[in-house]
């Protein structure tokens, strides 16, 4: 074949290719492909773990594995961090915050919300049914009560005789690991290879009416991109939300980091924003498309847990201070 032909023909060839991306997808989307699912999740909260793997393995979708299984935590009042049961601030008022996210990059979250124990399924439905990401205290408690959510007394007897105990001193100091700020994060891969994570948590206790910290907040408590990966933070919430963790640790894996370096990268930059940092923890998990896990944190104590082939394990986290 002379050269002139054989460029010809390959140019054609060429056009061939382009000019048939529907016809391609659609074989595609015919062998789509099956993903092994993952579930990771902050701290050692094994139930809810369990909860969205068993979800994932069965089918489900990763949005609805998250949900349901932080939605465990929100229900257990022995856990005084998240939902129903979790302390309350200065003067008495338990509230809430959540996000929420798919694969899709669309999310969704409360803030300040009170008599809902399922923060992160108000927070659902801001993404789902409105053209809004955020919803705060009274209007978040209203479109809740709209979306048929029963009003609930978020306020346990064992929160409330820890509360008039602490009235006593007053004493405002988060301690290092211990349930006082204990957020539950969580990220799911599902045989489709999509990913999607939720955030909610009950705030630091006793703080001051009014906070919020960085669960609700997309960037710092959660980011995912499907293309990518996603991660979680917990911990000191001011510091989180000041480096913007989450989406950190996202454009890190984005640019060729594992999971693990991205974690890495991004508690070093809050220790080094904060000359403080020895006085408080922060934390991070992250997941890529290919089911890599990472995390790191300032001190020693935080862990995470990680469903994978029915296996339900808790993991201590690699950390910078000895």
């Amino acid at each position: 074949m002379k050269r002139r032909n054989f460029i010809k023909n390959t140019a054609l060839y060429g056009i061939g290719l382009t000019a048939v991306p529907a016809g391609f997808s659609a074989i595609l989307k015919s062998s789509k492909m099956s993903f092994e699912p993952i579930c990771i999740a902050t701290w050692r909260f094994p139930n809810a773990s369990q909860r969205a793997g068993e979800l994932l393995e069965q089918g489900a979708s990763a949005l609805d594995a998250v949900e349901q299984g932080v939605m465990v935590e929100e229900a257990n009042v022995k856990n005084s961090t998240v939902g129903k049961g979790g302390a309350p601030d200065r003067d008495g008022n338990v509230t809430l915050d959540a996000c929420i996210m798919n694969p899709q990059g669309d999310a969704g979250a409360v803030v300040y919300l009170k008599n809902n124990t399922h923060a992160v399924s108000v927070a659902r439905k801001v993404m789902e049914e409105t053209p809004h990401v955020m919803l705060a205290g009274e209007g978040a408690d209203q479109f809740a009560r709209e979306q048929g959510f029963e009003k609930e007394e978020l306020l346990t007897e064992d929160s409330k005789k820890a509360y008039t105990e602490w009235l006593k001193k007053k004493e405002y100091k988060p301690i290092i690991n211990i349930e006082n700020h204990d957020t539950i994060g969580m990220l799911c891969i599902d045989q489709n290879g999509d990913i999607a994570g939720a955030c909610t948590t009950s705030g630091l206790s006793y703080k001051m009416n009014g906070r919020v910290g960085d669960s609700p907040i997309i960037g710092s408590g959660l980011f995912l991109d499907n293309e990518v990966g996603g991660a979680v933070a917990t911990g000191m919430g001011e510091a989180i939300m000041k480096s913007v963790g989450s989406f950190l640790i996202v454009e890190l894996m984005r640019q060729g980091k594992t999971p693990q370096q991205a974690c890495e990268e991004a508690i070093y930059r809050i220790i080094k924003q904060n000359p403080n940092y020895k006085d408080f923890q922060a934390a991070f998990i992250a997941m890529n498309k290919k089911g890599e896990v990472g995390s790191y944190c300032i001190q020693k104590g935080f862990s995470y847990m990680k469903f994978r082939d029915n296996n339900n394990e808790n993991i201590k986290s690699a950390y910078y201070l000895d």
